[in-house]
């Protein structure tokens, strides 16, 4: 059985439709990159899927159930979604990478933070480092690494490397990679790069809100 699995998914706005016919089955640990031209429906696509929108037609299955059947925040849970443009919060790193043990009342693991900041290339002084001191591949870098504090089964990346130079972005994919291959994330991910296109593992193209290959 398929981790996620779209059946003839619609969505539209009044009555725009922005995405028609949709069918997908994405397996566990799966890597699947969508490309397709701007404007297409990729973003609304990952967007259906990260239960930040609701269909308007067809059926959206996790693991087996219904998306609509289950309590929104456990879903986020699971499914974790990484914006184009990293959004940090706070005053600190600190305050970004508590923030997922917060939000479940846990206590704050601060050593896999600072493991964490380690091998994403920053220091364990960088915890407390001002999130307006950082470059914007090392908010990239700690957007991500708030995402996987508490690890998420399915991780969506929309244009994540976009604005990054080409050290950045091969920095940014080597950790998605440790991401799917050591910790078993499943990964989708948006992309316009050329580069990340011809790398992909399973490419899906999406036009006029249509999947028009790769399913």
């Amino acid at each position: 059985m398929s981790l996620i699995e779209l059946k003839n998914v619609g969505y539209q706005v009044d009555d725009t439709p922005i995405l028609q016919d949709i069918n997908l089955s994405i397996d566990a640990q799966e890597w699947v990159t969508l490309s397709g031209p701007s404007g297409g429906g990729k973003s609304t696509l990952v967007r259906l899927i990260a239960s930040l929108l609701s269909p308007t037609s067809g059926t959206l299955l996790f693991d087996g159930q219904s998306v609509d059947d289950y309590d929104p925040i456990a879903y986020r849970r699971r499914v974790s979604y990484s914006f184009q443009q990293p959004t940090l919060f706070g005053q600190t790193v600190r305050d970004n990478l508590s923030f997922p043990y917060q939000i479940r009342q846990l206590p704050f693991d601060e050593e896999r933070a600072v493991s964490g900041l380690e091998y994403v290339g920053l220091r364990a002084s960088d915890l407390d480092k001002g999130v307006n001191d950082l470059s914007g591949g090392q908010r990239q870098r700690v957007a991500l690494l708030r995402n996987v504090m508490i690890y998420p089964e399915v991780l969506i990346l929309d244009e994540v490397t976009a604005g990054l130079d080409a050290e950045n972005k091969a920095f940014v994919w080597s950790l998605v990679e440790h991401f799917n291959q050591d910790d078993n994330l499943t990964i989708i991910a948006i992309t316009h790069d050329q580069a990340e296109i011809d790398a992909a593992k399973r490419l899906v193209t999406i036009e006029n809100g249509r999947i028009v290959g790769g399913a």
